[in-house]
């Protein structure tokens, strides 16, 4: 009964909200995202509606002067909602806003040491995710994520967003019903075991050597190489790319060059 409802509430939202962007937008947005190239028409309009739903239940804020248009709004809710295309908004329920800076933000980190003594630090970051809370995103990082060189702040901190919604970001995220958890924990286990061992090494690698920080950025910076060089990642660890396909229920490797 309240999917019924949920979903006969969207459709009346969609209704309205689709007049608001016109067709030369959609066309000028999705011409800067390059990592959407070749979905199928049905796909395209799925990820129109979820973009538009996107944008109506979450708060786009600008940080420090930054201007947060249509056209740039569209630019992160299409890259936002790209991982739950065949998931489902329900993915990202439990928070509200999305924090853009215009460019690398630097927050204060107070932490405790074995001795007690309390320390501060200042990093600069391009982006982070909150568990049940927002997702900061760097705006100069946006655009140097629109093309496909492995690099994308948009999905690499809602691909943690996923990994938290069963708690903290581990790099195990919920899996879906048949999917194999010990499974998982096998392969990505051995997977990051033997990409940090590649880096010690100083050995090269199509896979930014940050994926070496913790299972929960190896999560992150894998689902990034999986949207936009899935060939890549499907060379280095074609089991880490076949488990992404079955999470994400999709497959860019059949339709990017890369």
């Amino acid at each position: 009964m309240f999917s019924s409802f949920r979903n006969w509430r969207r459709r009346r939202l969609l209704a309205r909200l689709r007049p608001e962007v016109p067709e030369a937008q959609w066309r000028t947005v999705w011409a800067r995202l390059p990592l959407l190239k070749g979905l199928p028409q049905e796909a395209e309009k799925r990820l129109r509606d979820l973009a538009l739903l996107f944008l109506h239940e979450k708060s786009l804020e600008g940080a420090a002067g930054t201007v947060i248009d249509r056209e740039r709004a569209l630019v992160i809710a299409l890259q936002a909602c790209l991982p739950i295309l065949n998931l489902g908004l329900e993915w990202y329920h439990g928070w509200v806003s999305v924090i853009v800076y215009p460019d690398e933000f630097m927050p204060e980190r107070e932490w405790v040491d074995a001795d007690g003594v309390v320390w501060v630090s200042r990093q600069p970051l391009s982006g982070e995710a909150w568990q049940r809370g927002p997702v900061v995103l760097s705006w100069s990082d946006v655009e140097a994520g629109t093309i496909l060189d492995g690099y994308n702040v948009v999905l690499h901190e809602f691909a943690h967003k996923l990994d938290m919604v069963n708690g903290s970001a581990n790099g195990h995220p919920p899996l879906h019903r048949g999917m194999n958890g010990a499974a998982w924990k096998r392969v990505f286990s051995a997977a990051y075991g033997d990409f940090t061992g590649r880096m010690e090494r100083g050995l090269a690698s199509g896979i930014d050597p940050y994926a070496a920080e913790s299972p929960g950025e190896f999560f992150a910076v894998l689902s990034e190489l999986f949207f936009e060089r899935p060939r890549v990642l499907r060379g280095e660890y074609p089991e880490v790319y076949r488990l992404l396909a079955e999470f994400y229920r999709q497959d860019p490797g059949a339709r990017l060059p890369g």
